[in-house]
């Protein structure tokens, strides 16, 4: 199950104020020799949508899992972009002195990775995107009609076509329903300006322009979350598939998904 705590007495849960905007993190796993993790869930998710990596990761290294600006406990205060999502990750990263993690992203959250290893490496010492969009002509034309009805004041009925489209037909009902009703309570705001910007983020020339290693998971080879044809010019990308999941690949299918990444952090150190 998620985690679906609220912040109470537990050290391990705490907010940054940035600009007058709160953001929340939670911090756990032991700060040692193995380079650190930063969990970065996606599209109005929350950190809890990492929980399996966190659990798994935290014996071994230290663990941060945030709430990105108007998501979980964190302030809906904007933009609520690629850039600036990413920006606050790495100005958090210096706060709480997270030197050099390994960005691990669901979704958005993937994009965000590719994003900071794009442009700041020297924050990051690599970057893991799970199931992101990274296939030609992501932009704002291909999805433009679900653009201008999540903009609209009766958004519901795109929102929870765009929810359901994400879930795959193996997938276990009852963790779905809860990951839609945690995506579909996020606020409109939030919900179309972040959905706008994943559309116009170029994620291909994020990872082209990366220097440090980058591994994306899909969750179905040829898929829109497949980087494979960038490997070719890209020698510090790595590609992986998972079986048998929908978007969701951490949290239906998180030995996979664990797997490849205990892999990926071996390779990177």
């Amino acid at each position: 199950m998620l985690f679906r705590g609220r912040v109470c007495d537990d050290p391990a849960m705490s907010f940054v104020e940035r600009d007058g905007v709160k953001l929340f993190y939670e911090d756990r796993g032991v700060d040692g020799d193995r380079s650190p993790l930063l969990l970065v869930h996606g599209w109005t998710c929350y950190h809890g949508h990492m929980a399996a990596q966190a659990a798994h990761f935290g014996p071994g290294r230290r663990v941060v899992s945030v709430d990105l600006r108007g998501h979980g406990q964190s302030d809906v205060t904007g933009p609520f972009a690629i850039e600036q999502f990413a920006d606050d990750l790495a100005w958090l990263c210096g706060q709480i002195d997270l030197r050099r993690p390994v960005v691990v992203g669901h979704s958005m959250g993937g994009m965000i990775a590719v994003q900071l290893a794009a442009t700041r490496p020297d924050v990051v010492r690599a970057a893991v995107a799970l199931d992101s969009p990274f296939v030609p002509g992501m932009d704002l034309s291909v999805m433009a009609d679900t653009i201008a009805a999540l903009q609209g004041p009766d958004y519901r009925p795109a929102l929870d076509a765009t929810i359901a489209a994400m879930f795959g037909p193996h997938d276990d009902p009852a963790i779905c329903a809860e990951i839609a009703a945690a995506m579909s309570s996020a606020a409109h705001e939030v919900v179309a300006t972040a959905f706008s910007s994943i559309a116009a983020w170029d994620g291909e020339a994020a990872i082209r322009a990366s220097t440090v290693p980058i591994l994306t998971i899909a969750a179905t080879p040829d898929g829109w979350a497949d980087a494979g044809h960038l490997v070719a010019e890209c020698p510090h990308l790595m590609t992986g598939v998972t079986v048998g999941a929908g978007h969701f690949i951490q949290v239906l299918v998180p030995d996979q998904v664990n797997a490849m990444l205990e892999r990926f952090l071996a390779v990177v150190g």
